[in-house]
């Protein structure tokens, strides 16, 4: 059962952070042949670039890592060319959201990694089936859940928190700076929680609604306050019949809705016409796994994802989001020598 709040994360941060400090103090009293080797640099490969960005705010320079779904491509149908099985093979750690997100690339993995390597499914570890999500673009009867638990920045905090541990279970002796950074990617991650809190109170709670192009955001909604009226995307990743159209239409003049949400992946042109018949502004510019920039750019990263995200909503329906202009957007991991020495 997941943590639901910022305390009861910070509480299973700290549980964790203790288990793997006492973890890098036994393996840093074995001493051993890896002292004289230099630093160690664990390859990590994964899928998705939110992922990538966590993976490297806990991992700092300890870690390299490998997001092989390129950003911009739609991770529901990325199918991996033949050229990822050696990058997988090369990986002493893999990392994928699971859930279902990535079986084409789950199944290289299994047939490509090395013995011992291990396969974490961040999804899996941070929900029970119970808790798991079904809607218009994920219905139960299809058998995937939705599988986008990281627009929760309370979720991502979780995702952290289990990545921090399979390092850690692979890397002993970098066992204590991997909870240090986790501790402070998740201070982010709070500090963004509560200026998204802030930011939706201002928008009129009858235009706390979403509709978007791709189910993307349905952990993120709950969380603050927002009720999800539809997605335009079925479940085949098709353009929505004319009669999806006409119901979700019909649904956004209900709702009263100001502004419907289209993705910078997922393109469309039925969208336009949507917005135009129920009377609503199109604004198509969400994302969920393409981070702002460019790889190795210090906007690339989760949080100002998260950010631009939270803005975009809470504008378009009407609210003020000023209060997530002080949010620290960085990279938020220190180099391993500067912790050893602290």
């Amino acid at each position: 059962m997941p943590w639901t709040s910022s305390r009861g994360l910070t509480r299973l941060l700290a549980v964790g952070a203790l288990a793997l400090l006492l973890a890098g103090l036994a393996a840093a009293c074995g001493g051993g042949e890896d002292e004289e080797e230099g630093p160690t640099t664990i390859r990590v490969v994964t899928t998705v670039s939110p992922i990538r960005n966590i993976i490297e705010n806990v991992g700092g320079d300890r870690v390299t890592v490998t997001a092989i779904v390129p950003e911009g491509t739609n991770s529901h149908t990325f199918e991996p060319s033949p050229s990822v099985a050696r990058e997988i093979a090369q990986a002493d750690l893999i990392v994928a959201n699971g859930l279902n997100l990535e079986l084409p690339t789950l199944e290289l993995a299994e047939a490509n990694r090395r013995d011992g390597v291990e396969i974490v499914l961040l999804g899996e570890a941070t929900v029970s089936p119970e808790e798991y999500v079904y809607d218009f673009s994920f219905p139960e009867e299809g058998g995937d859940p939705n599988p986008h638990l990281w627009t929760d920045p309370i979720l991502a905090g979780e995702y952290a928190m289990h990545v921090r541990d399979a390092l850690g279970r692979l890397d002993p002796e970098g066992a204590a700076y991997y909870a240090a950074n986790t501790e402070a990617f998740v201070e982010r991650l709070e500090a963004l929680d509560a200026a998204i809190k802030e930011a939706v109170a201002t928008v009129p709670e009858a235009q706390r609604v979403l509709l978007t192009y791709h189910d993307s955001f349905p952990y993120f909604a709950p969380r603050y306050g927002f009720t999800i009226i539809g997605a335009i995307q079925p479940s085949d990743f098709s353009e929505p019949s004319p009669r999806d159209v006409a119901e979700l239409i019909r649904q956004i003049r209900a709702a009263g809705a100001p502004a419907i949400f289209g993705s910078e992946v997922f393109p469309s042109e039925v969208l336009e016409t949507i917005a135009r018949e129920a009377g609503a502004v199109q604004v198509a510019t969400l994302r969920d796994d393409d981070l702002p920039g460019e790889p190795g750019e210090p906007g690339n990263t989760y949080l100002a994802m998260m950010v631009e995200n939270a803005r975009t909503i809470v504008t378009s329906l009407g609210g003020d989001a000023s209060a997530l202009d002080g949010v620290d957007v960085s990279y938020s991991w220190i180099p391993f020598e500067e912790h050893a020495g602290g």
